[in-house]
């Protein structure tokens, strides 16, 4: 999955400009923490967070209501954005575990997606790369979320494989990730639609050197 199939398109996109106090109106009503900041033809100048637009508490410890108010009337996206040359991108045809990599290496929760002009394309956010997650194990159709071990050598995946298809079986979702304390082994997790764990466990169980680990139901 590349990062043009999972981001938003679009986004609302504020000029340095704006008012701070209006940039939290716009994140507020349309439920977004995270508004890309652009010149004239959407060139990046940078981005607003919710964390950006936050006073400092020992400044907020200082002030009155009105005070407050007045600091925030004052201030203007530029006054509080990330510049744009502190602002992490992406292009739209990295992977989707790519950008997972830059977020979470960066503890950010956002990626910005520009072409190669610098003008913005899009952005990618933490709950998108999630959502992708969901889509990739095949969270939203009906079926048997199944665990197999097996040793980390080549051949066991086609073994799995050859068992699905003798049993006319499709997969709607496929991961595999090291065994947690099992060193040598990998887990494979399937979602197969429309079987039993009788059935499942019944069919794995003749792969030799393979171990049913987990079988539950994912609606």
């Amino acid at each position: 999955m590349l990062v043009k199939e999972c981001m938003t398109r679009h986004p609302i996109i504020i000029s340095p400009t704006t008012r701070a106090a209006e940039a939290q109106q716009i994140m507020a009503e349309n439920n977004v923490r995270h508004l890309p900041v652009a010149s004239a033809g959407k060139h990046l100048e940078g981005l607003v967070t919710r964390t950006r637009l936050t006073l400092k508490p020992d400044l907020l410890g200082s002030l009155n209501m009105w005070e407050i108010s007045r600091q925030l009337s004052n201030l203007t996206v530029k006054d509080v954005m990330v510049k744009k040359d502190d602002v992490l991108t992406v292009l739209a045809d990295r992977t989707i575990e790519r950008a997972a990599k830059i977020m979470a290496d960066n503890k950010v929760g956002c990626l910005l997606i520009l072409d190669t002009d610098s003008i913005v394309e899009g952005i990618i956010s933490e709950i998108d790369i999630l959502r992708s997650y969901q889509v990739l194990m095949g969270l939203p159709v009906d079926g048997l979320r199944v665990t197999v071990r097996m040793p980390n050598r080549k051949g066991e995946f086609a073994k799995l494989m050859k068992a699905l298809a003798d049993n006319d079986w499709g997969v709607m979702g496929i991961g595999t990730y090291p065994s947690h304390r099992r060193e040598g082994f990998y887990d494979a997790v399937l979602k197969i639609p429309g079987v039993t764990a009788d059935d499942v466990r019944a069919a794995f169980s003749q792969i030799s050197d393979q171990e049913v680990v987990d079988v539950r139901d994912v609606v």
